[in-house]
């Protein structure tokens, strides 16, 4: 499991020295996304490895969260 294999999807900014990485890879020759937690560019035992169908599922669930946030946002636009 070498790194360089890895691509690298996103970044998401934590503060000044922290970051989320995103990466797609292969463990033990199974596609995977990592998510995990860089301090000061140094890998963190915070995050999570998902296979390809297990990302599926997030998405979904992230899908739900970002259509009941805008859900709400539409309803404190109306209030207004």
């Amino acid at each position: 499991m070498a790194n360089d294999d890895w691509e690298i999807l996103g970044r998401i900014p934590r503060s000044a020295t922290d970051e989320w990485l995103i990466k797609k890879g292969k463990y033990w020759n199974i596609e995977v996304v990592d998510i995990r937690l860089h301090s000061k560019d140094n890998p963190t035992k915070k995050g999570v490895r998902l296979n390809i169908e297990e990302i599926k599922t997030l998405k979904q669930i992230l899908e739900k969260v970002n259509t009941n946030e805008n859900s709400r946002s539409e309803e404190n636009t109306e209030n207004e």
